[in-house]
């Protein structure tokens, strides 16, 4: 199964009721100057954000939300900065909020905020859908792609240069991968799905201790064969079907829309697919989030519609536009659940880590 996750302000801390007070006033002195809806983050959730954003203008007429994708790390940076008028309302993310973004947001006045699980994507590892049918393992990723790897009973920097040299069952072809930088939640459940499970595998690396095993396992190499792609998940989109021989690393959305062109590779004997993320079999999937300043409803103008419409069954239901564009959506039950999150402005609990 599928695992479940569910005026600017001033700085100087304020207490009690003259904080929200004055928040409250600057914001909706603010809210006269600004009428679109601004949200940032993960370039996974961008495309599901960003078609409610569209559904929500051809609906309400309102202007439609400006989405950027700036990478859930990123993301969560801006969305912390504060409250006020030229601060973030809402982020989307491809993980779950850490205690220390928590803890930003809470020293930046930003100290009611509603989490929102909207379904889950699993991670894509895929190339030119004329390229050759491969199947990898966990443990091959992590070979083609850690900076240091065990070779003759050692770690030593990463050696190989070809999926050959891995296994001669592999294409006799150069490792090229395109993948996403240390900002991006999509780098983070990469490392966290793939990387440190591969890793564990090895009796060199299991003999490590501490915060050495951790570097081993979550270091991505630096020689050439993984290029850092940037945040646009578009870009490596294009990057695979002008170079046939390399790979990409993005969300299944992606591949999802581009099925005509690339083709996902199977990890672990599984491949890709909205029926085996849906019932985890895919070995490689993920929750995906977006995050709300609980502050800024009411006053931001078309906000809480356009949350209202985003946990709709329309959008985020089973058969849902959303999942025409590659969410696995949640259950029925889990769904309701989140729904009267949103209605009712629950603001989340603190991450334990």
């Amino acid at each position: 199964m599928v695992p479940t996750r569910e005026t600017p302000v001033k700085t100087k801390l304020l207490s009690g009721v003259a904080a929200f007070a004055l928040a409250s006033s600057a914001l909706a002195g603010a809210a006269i100057a600004r009428d679109q809806i601004r949200i940032v983050g993960s370039s996974t959730v961008f495309p599901y954000t960003q078609a409610v954003a569209e559904q929500f203008a051809n609906m309400s007429g309102n202007p439609a939300p400006v989405v950027e994708s700036t990478g859930t790390g990123g993301g969560m940076k801006i969305f912390c900065e504060g409250v006020g008028e030229d601060k973030a309302d809402l982020t989307g993310a491809s993980r779950a909020m850490k205690a220390s973004e928590y803890e930003a947001c809470k020293a930046a006045g930003v100290d009611s905020v509603t989490e929102v699980l909207i379904g889950y994507d699993g991670l894509s590892f895929a190339h030119a859908k004329d390229g050759p049918d491969i199947s990898l393992t966990k443990p091959q990723l992590f070979l083609a792609l850690a900076a240091e790897v065990p070779v003759d009973g050692e770690i030593k920097a990463n050696p190989y240069k070809k999926w050959s040299e891995i296994d001669s069952s592999l294409p006799d072809a150069d490792i090229q991968v395109f993948g996403p930088p240390p900002t991006s939640g999509t780098r983070d459940a990469w490392v966290e799905l793939v990387m440190e499970a591969g890793c564990e595998e090895f009796d060199e690396v299991k003999a490590l201790e501490g915060d050495r095993m951790e570097e081993v396992c979550q270091r991505m190499r630096q020689d050439g064969p993984f290029i850092e792609a940037g945040e646009n998940d578009n870009l490596i989109v294009q990057r695979l079907t002008a170079d046939h021989s390399a790979y990409g690393i993005f969300g299944y959305s992606f591949l999802y829309e581009n099925l005509d062109s690339l083709k996902g590779v199977a990890i672990d004997g599984v491949a890709p697919t909205v029926e085996t993320i849906a019932d985890g079999s895919y070995p490689v999937s993920r929750p995906l989030f977006f995050y709300i300043k609980n502050a800024h409803r009411g006053v931001i103008p078309g906000l809480d519609d356009f949350v209202t419409e985003y946990v709709s069954e329309e959008s985020f239901g089973a058969g849902g536009y959303l999942s025409e564009r590659g969410l696995i959506p949640l259950s029925p039950e889990k769904r309701e659940e989140i729904r009267n999150k949103v209605s009712n402005k629950v603001p989340m609990d603190a991450p334990s880590s």
